[in-house]
């Protein structure tokens, strides 16, 4: 494994240890298991340095908690040491399955509880760590990102906030404008994408895609979404096309305008495959309404790749539309929180992230430049010949 070569001379900047809250427990344990993988395997030249101690470990999970009181108000709780050591805070602010007791009502817990849960982790470990790396997947308020009235700028206070309580590294992906970095621009900001992982669960799932230009049409879902669309397009050596959202500005319905219709800016696509890209599936309304539009215009095939799917308004409107023919796959990460129901819909492929996100720790942990994960092209090439001679792609 290439990263494995560069790791050899490499040095940590201090231990590792892995703070996963309870919101994203299960990707945290999976990106554990791989770290402790990733570390057995090094033959570093500095392994019987002293300060190797604590390098290779059976686990780099941290053990702490964050109890609440029945009055709704909560704390964190560090169950060992923390000084000295390389800190990764794991959230997921999307996790609505998490509960919590408040005057005798059961609450479910919203992105506000949890990026609150992370400030007091943050509280209980700053000054004693080494230092404080955030990996925060869906931005919190990435959504609220700009102002068009007069409203709030959530999601560069939350940024700014972050690095005033000691931040020093903060780790997202596909953030919904990642201009928000500005906020605080002396701190380190890293913003992921998935497009490798999409592609690799795409091409596992079907035998008989033919990826070129002749065959094959990237979609952007909207204006916002089509620097993905022409990256991914590029890679693959496929055409690009985009929809316009033309939305109505003078209302406002559950916190957004209206789309009032889509608008289709490409070339021909009947009779190609289509990928659908963008950052996330929130109600899946418009995303829909996407595919219905691309079907009638004779579309074979429509794939849906999103790094977050929230599915706000459940699965009856996909089921129906999966019934009908709309669409053939969606594809998400496990990045964010997902249903157990949507892991049985026969339409559903997850996109595994965890063993990049371990690598990006990994990575992160030695100072090492993060480019041979950050820009997957190479990847992307190379699981494209091996599909293409017939090789299986899962084995990489």
């Amino acid at each position: 494994m290439s990263y494995l070569k560069q790791l050899k001379n490499a040095m940590p900047v201090a231990p590792l240890k892995l703070m996963v809250l309870n919101s994203a427990a299960e990707l945290g344990n999976q990106v554990n298991n791989y770290l402790v993988n990733f570390r057995s395997k090094v033959n570093n030249v500095y392994i019987n340095d002293p300060a190797f101690q604590g390098y290779s470990e059976k686990n780099y999970l941290f053990q702490f908690s964050t109890p609440r009181f029945y009055s709704g108000e909560g704390k964190a709780v560090l169950d060992e040491t923390v000084r000295g050591k390389d800190v990764f805070i794991l959230v997921d602010v999307c996790n609505h399955s998490l509960t919590y007791t408040m005057n005798g009502y059961t609450n479910h817990m919203s992105p506000d509880d949890h990026y609150q849960d992370l400030k007091r982790v943050i509280a209980a470990t700053n000054g004693k760590a080494h230092r404080i790396n955030v990996i925060m997947p869906f931005l919190y308020e990435g959504r609220q990102h700009r102002r068009t009235g007069r409203e709030s700028l959530d999601c560069a206070y939350a940024f700014k906030e972050l690095t005033k309580m000691g931040v020093r590294n903060f780790i997202t992906f596909d953030a919904h404008d990642p201009r928000i970095q500005n906020a605080s621009p002396l701190s380190g900001f890293d913003n992921f994408t998935a497009h490798y992982q999409f592609l690799r669960a795409l091409l596992h799932s079907q035998k008989d895609l033919k990826l070129d230009k002749d065959h094959i049409i990237v979609i952007s879902p909207d204006e916002g979404a089509l620097d993905r669309a022409i990256y991914f397009s590029t890679v693959i050596g496929a055409d690009t096309g985009m929809f316009y959202k033309r939305r109505d500005y003078s209302t406002i319905i559950n916190g957004k305008n209206p789309i009032v219709a889509h608008e289709f800016l490409g070339n021909d696509i009947e009779g190609k495959d289509i990928i659908i890209i963008d950052d996330m599936i929130s109600s899946g309304e418009s995303m829909i309404d996407t595919a219905r539009q691309l079907k009638s215009m004779n579309a074979k095939h429509v794939f849906i790749c999103t790094t977050f799917g929230l599915f706000t308004n459940g699965f009856a409107a996909f089921d129906q539309a999966f019934v009908d023919g709309v669409f053939d796959k969606v594809i998400t990460t496990n990045l964010c929180y997902r249903p157990p129901e949507l892991l049985t819909k026969p339409y559903y492929l997850e996109a595994d992230m965890s063993k990049f996100l371990a690598s990006i720790i990994d990575f992160l942990n030695h100072d090492l430049s993060i480019e041979p994960v950050s820009t997957p092209t190479e990847k992307i090439r190379h699981i494209i010949k091996l599909y293409q001679n017939g090789g299986e792609v899962f084995k990489i």
